[in-house]
């Protein structure tokens, strides 16, 4: 395992499975892991769950809509911080260039 592997991992984890009425459901969920020497900080996100019935095993998404929100907030902020900064310079040069 090289070093990189030691501080960090990713890895898609399976749950226990629940049968009931021959449908079978695994539930599954990626881990990514962050170690140092004093600790550890985990982050476990939920990926697909697994259906078998009748022989055939299909595989379910689950759209992890508070990741989707999360981001999609942060990209609003990042944009209106740049609009900002954009015209409070415009503005500084429009002030420059009235007091020449």
């Amino acid at each position: 395992m090289s070093k990189l592997e030691q501080v960090v991992t990713w890895r898609t984890h399976s749950g226990d499975r629940v049968t009931v009425d021959g449908v079978t459901v695994t539930p599954q969920a990626q881990a990514l892991t962050l170690r140092w020497p004093n600790g550890a900080l985990v982050w476990n996100r939920p990926v697909a769950v697994l259906v078998q019935q009748g022989g055939q095993t299909r595989r379910v998404p689950i759209v992890d809509v508070t990741l989707v929100v999360q981001c999609v907030l942060v990209a609003f902020s990042l944009v209106f911080s740049v609009i900002t900064l954009l015209l409070s310079a415009r503005q500084r040069r429009e002030r420059n260039e009235r007091n020449e």
